[in-house]
């Protein structure tokens, strides 16, 4: 999904005319931390909220103010996850869009953002979640998904990370189904080391359900 498809058309927008006093007032309205500025169809930057707190004539129009713009953005053809990015290195909870003529065409909201993350890593999707910590030497996709499917299950997303204290790779697997306990001992056979897992375990429930019925016809 590229960063066009998530634009909100709903979001405000600045030019240079505007009041300081306006500025405020949208980004309290809409709970931003930044806003776009615009002119015509060029786009200017972005002020933060807190440069806008520091003005006290809020009479003012933004033109005389647009040092502090931030001339920050992302083109309109990049993939989504450069957007998460971009929220997280410059603390803001908007992403201006542009075209590579520098057309502005809108923002996205880290509110929409989320939602698209959400989605984006099968959070809407029912399943079961195994964490596995190794060696980076020792991953191999290849490997993990023939455990994976030897089980009968299917991996709906894979991600992994790397502990910047350990440098040991955390590789965190949704699979399609909430019945993981199979799978579990599967990886615990093979020597991987199962952090956390998240799922029903009825493989497990069964055997405690098979052993009481046994004892209850014996006690017969």
């Amino acid at each position: 999904m590229l960063t066009s498809e998530l634009i909100n058309q709903n979001m405000p927008r600045l030019i240079l005319q505007d009041s300081v006093a306006k500025a405020k007032q949208l980004i309290n309205d809409y709970k931003l931390t930044h806003l776009p500025v615009v002119s015509g169809n060029n786009f200017l930057g972005i002020i933060s909220e807190d440069d806008l707190l520091d003005v006290e004539e809020e009479k003012i129009p933004i033109e005389l103010i647009q040092e502090n713009l931030m001339n920050i953005f992302l083109y309109n053809d990049l993939h989504f996850l450069n957007a998460v990015n971009f929220c997280n290195q410059y603390e803001s909870n908007i992403v201006p869009i542009v075209t590579r003529s520098n057309d502005f065409i809108g923002i996205i909201t880290s509110i929409d953002l989320l939602k698209t993350m959400g989605d984006f890593a099968g959070g809407n999707e029912i399943g079961g979640l195994i964490i596995l910590e190794m060696e980076r030497i020792q991953f191999s996709i290849s490997e993990i998904s023939r455990i994976v499917e030897s089980n009968d299950c299917t991996i709906l997303h894979l991600n992994t990370t790397v502990s910047p204290v350990s440098g040991m790779l955390s590789v965190t697997l949704h699979l399609n189904r909430k019945e993981i306990a199979a799978v579990v001992s599967t990886f615990e056979r093979y020597d991987y080391e199962v952090k956390y897992h998240f799922g029903n375990h009825s493989y497990e429930d069964k055997t405690d359900i098979n052993y009481k019925n046994l004892m209850n016809y014996l006690n017969l």
